[in-house]
């Protein structure tokens, strides 16, 4: 295992949608526990695959206040998603020094490929739900601050830059 280190924004793999997992192998065991190394590293709560240049459906989260309790995901996909929000100050390693308030569904239930290679289903809920929003966003070339309104994406942006020199 090892800490793999993140892609700078606005590396353009950050904006390309991964691709599937066919099935899971040694090498994708090898991918989810560098990115759960990488991850409690941080220390963070969820880290998708591209983040750290691999462009696969892969994903891990990990909310619990002991640690240790890593969900790991291939192919996650949101089957339903609570019409009840819930605001979370969202971050990313990619572009670090930023954050913006993030509305997202306050629950929702996810389908995946998990370790064993089995299809599951999954509800997440709170902190949980938002965590596996966001690295789906990864997963889909998006980042946390396309849920901005046009200004302030732009401001955030701006203050990365500025923070970055």
């Amino acid at each position: 295992m090892s800490i793999r280190p993140f892609l700078p924004w606005p590396d353009r793999r950050l904006r390309t949608v991964c691709s599937a997992v066919p099935e899971i192998t040694d090498e994708t065991q090898a991918i989810w526990a560098d990115m759960v190394e990488t991850m409690d590293a941080m220390p963070g709560v969820g880290l998708a695959a591209p983040q750290i240049g691999v462009m696969q459906r892969l994903a891990v989260v990990d909310c619990s206040e002991e640690r240790g309790q890593a969900v790991l995901l291939a192919n996650p996909e949101v089957l339903h998603a609570s019409t009840k929000l819930r605001e979370h100050e969202e971050a990313s390693p990619n572009l670090p020094g930023v954050s913006a308030a993030i509305k997202r569904p306050r629950a929702v239930t996810v389908r995946f490929l998990n370790a064993a290679g089995e299809i599951k289903e999954k509800d997440f809920v709170g902190l949980w739900a938002t965590s596996v929003q966001h690295q789906i966003d990864h997963l889909n070339g998006r980042m946390f601050f396309d849920h901005l309104s046009k200004t302030k994406r732009d401001m955030l942006l701006r203050k990365a830059r500025k923070r970055g020199r």
